[in-house]
């Protein structure tokens, strides 16, 4: 592993703690996929397991951090300066469903700046991180944004259902049901863009530093607020013509 520093490997060990317990929990939604019950009130609870592991796990070492997570909402500690953003399951409709595109994010945010973030796939063991200054690595191996120019040959994502009917577009878009996940691939190349509305700190916090140390741009992001963020995110090749066929979405 390239050098890291130790809150970075705080960060990676949770989210490796963490994905064992959902692992496990995976299996189970996906038997439950059969019953009459069905699987909802099982996924909220390993939601909220899961987020329980990564608090222990984070706080052993940092216990005056401030922590804002999907379940627990925002926890003011003695140290306001810094916070730990955490989603548990991000990719939560696909967990309950059994499809296997989800994953844990964490990141740390230090006077209201986006300094490290990891972004952990479980089931394919995927692991995106990346901390300020020191770029964007996928399993060990540095990654870097796409170099496509040409919006034709792009393949973009979006959360919204109707995000193609709503621009009325060319562009060839997607959609994986994991904010976090979309941005990990813009960083590592697999997508050349992203954009989503009203979407909550703890989906992406994690993908912004990933997407920025993998060279890409990001529309300017208010960080003093959990809710209701827009993101725009590409290389930077494509961005302004990006941001041109986006204007009514």
């Amino acid at each position: 592993m390239n050098s890291i520093s130790a809150n970075l490997n705080i960060m990676i060990k949770a989210s490796e703690k963490a994905s064992k317990s959902l692992i496990r929990d995976f299996g189970e939604v996906e038997k439950l996929q059969v019953s009459i019950k069905g699987p909802s009130d099982f996924v909220s609870s390993a939601d909220t397991k899961a987020e329980k592991i990564i608090i222990e796990e984070l706080t052993k070492s940092k216990k005056n951090y401030s922590i804002i997570s999907e379940e627990d909402g925002s926890k003011k500690n003695l140290d306001s300066e810094n916070y730990w953003i955490i989603d548990p399951i991000d990719g939560t409709t696909n967990f309950l469903h059994g499809i296997p595109h989800f994953a844990i994010s964490i990141a740390l945010k230090t006077k209201n700046e986006i300094v490290a973030g990891v972004i952990y796939d479980p089931i394919k063991d995927e692991m995106f991180y990346a901390e300020k200054n020191n770029g964007a690595f996928f399993n060990n191996k540095r990654i870097r944004v796409s170099k496509k120019k040409d919006l034709q040959n792009c393949l973009f994502a979006t959360g919204d259902d109707d995000g193609e009917k709503k621009l009325n577009t060319d562009l060839v878009i997607r959609n994986s049901g994991s904010a976090a996940l979309d941005l990990a691939y813009v960083a590592a190349g697999r997508y050349d863009g992203y954009f989503q509305n009203d979407l909550n700190i703890w989906d992406i916090a994690a993908g912004i530093i990933i997407v920025e140390e993998a060279g890409g741009i990001l529309n300017k992001i208010n960080l003093s607020k959990n809710t209701n963020i827009d993101v725009r995110a590409s290389n930077n090749l494509i961005n302004q013509k990006m941001h041109e066929k986006l204007r009514n979405f």
